[in-house]
């Protein structure tokens, strides 16, 4: 696989027909640097890697909706569009897509930034499913809007 595709010959992913896009006109949830130990032996970064800051960034998202704490019960999807590089700097955008009454889909979107910020790229994108939880680690009701 290349670097970069132009975007005409990107793969068609319906999960980025509800985001945004425009990474200029949103504020990323979290902003992150690769580091070496992240790198696999293709030199891009591992998929677990980025999975993880995914969950993060909507963990965020998930937790101000629910106004409390929260947990991942599900990847409803995920799709890996180009690799991560190991000088890239990533943005994870993320907002609420559906809300239930205990649970919530937050889509997610990774942004690469690579040639010291001339040029993004997005890698990868997902929807993710959090619960709302109690003191004892059960669901509860999400807070009214």
């Amino acid at each position: 696989m290349t670097d970069t595709l132009p975007a005409d010959t990107l793969p068609a992913s319906p999960l980025s027909a509800d985001m945004p896009s425009a990474p200029g006109a949103r504020e990323p949830v979290l902003r992150v640097v690769p580091r070496p130990g992240d790198i696999n032996a293709n030199g891009h970064i591992f998929g677990g890697w980025v999975l993880s800051q995914m969950d993060i960034a909507a963990g965020i998202v998930a937790g101000r909706m629910a106004d409390g704490a929260v947990a991942t019960v599900a990847i409803e999807a995920m799709a890996f569009l180009q690799p991560i590089l190991l000088l890239d700097v990533i943005s994870v955008y993320a907002h609420v897509e559906r809300r239930g009454r205990t649970s919530m889909s937050i889509r997610i979107e990774v942004v690469a930034s690579r040639d010291r910020g001339r040029r993004e790229v997005k890698v990868t994108e997902g929807v993710f499913t959090f619960v709302a939880l109690d003191e004892n680690h059960r669901p509860r009701p999400l807070p009214a809007e």
